[in-house]
């Protein structure tokens, strides 16, 4: 063999390697196994004792909950690759496949089954107010009449609110942490999204003394796993992995872990839920 011979020989080795990485690389899983390949899930980002990105750390209910089940799917939590998912972009990002999964204190709906299937619930919570420490004149929904409330656009306490008590001045920002900030610096009198949302800010160190959680739950929240629509296979493998959860003690673990330090009582006559039937 010549020169060039043996030049076009390695040419073509090194080609078809490369081909070889490309094709890897854009190796993807689907919603029900493939440990190795990334697992994509869309959590919240802001979202204290929930969901929560510090650096590279990340920690929450949500957080531990998909962990759990994303290991019964066949996925160790070395391949979970973790989104952010604001509420308003849930649904999009599991019908364009930019997740596999959305666990994101994400509260199922009939107009929402109507655009992803969901398994669980893992949770049920409840639409509460988060006020400042020296508020007494709002003492649930039916005070807020010409106060500013503030929720996040796309969420459900956003939609309720607006249906069921119209005098209210509705303010919607992209994140509840901004909400958050708008009550502490006194922009909003209020915010409203579930009660275990509200509990973990009111006990994050820069707001601890200043915030406090009404205590007045005005709605039941039924948390589920996102999935892209008509998924029923992956549905059911999702709710034999929460019962599982819950059987073993790891949901308990979970909740006191995560919730009890913001002194959050779970309501046990919902808690743990059982969950629906996938279709």
């Amino acid at each position: 063999m010549n020169v060039r011979q043996i030049g076009a020989v390695a040419a073509a080795s090194v080609l078809a390697l490369g081909l070889t990485a490309c094709g890897d690389s854009g190796k993807s899983s689907g919603s029900g196994g493939g440990s190795g390949a990334k697992f994509k899930v869309g959590i919240k980002f802001d979202q204290p004792g929930l969901g929560l990105k510090e650096g590279s750390k990340y920690t929450g209910f949500d957080v531990d909950v998909a962990t759990y089940v994303a290991k019964e799917l066949g996925h160790k939590a070395s391949d979970i690759q973790w989104v952010q998912a604001p509420s308003a972009q849930r649904e999009t990002l599991l019908s364009t496949g930019q997740v596999n999964m959305v666990v994101a204190t994400y509260s199922i709906t009939d107009a929402r089954k109507e655009k992803v299937s969901f398994a669980g619930p893992y949770f049920v919570a409840g639409q509460d107010l988060l006020v400042r420490s020296d508020e007494t004149a709002i003492t649930g929904p039916e005070t807020l009449t010409g106060k500013k409330l503030c929720s996040v656009t796309g969420s459900t306490p956003a939609q309720k609110i607006k249906a069921k008590y119209p005098g209210v001045q509705l303010q919607e920002f992209g994140t509840y942490s901004e909400c958050v900030a708008a009550l502490v610096s006194k922009g909003v009198d209020a915010v409203t999204t579930d009660n275990t949302i509200l509990a973990g800010y009111a006990s994050q160190a820069q707001y601890k003394g200043k915030l406090k959680v009404v205590g007045k739950p005005f709605s039941e929240e039924r948390y589920g796993i996102g999935l892209k629509k008509g998924d029923k296979a992956t549905c059911e493998k999702v709710n034999s992995a929460i019962a599982k959860m819950v059987s073993s003690g790891e949901w308990q673990k979970a909740v006191d872990a995560n919730l009890g330090p913001a002194g959050f009582k779970v309501d046990t006559a919902t808690n743990p839920p059982k969950q629906d039937p996938c279709t």
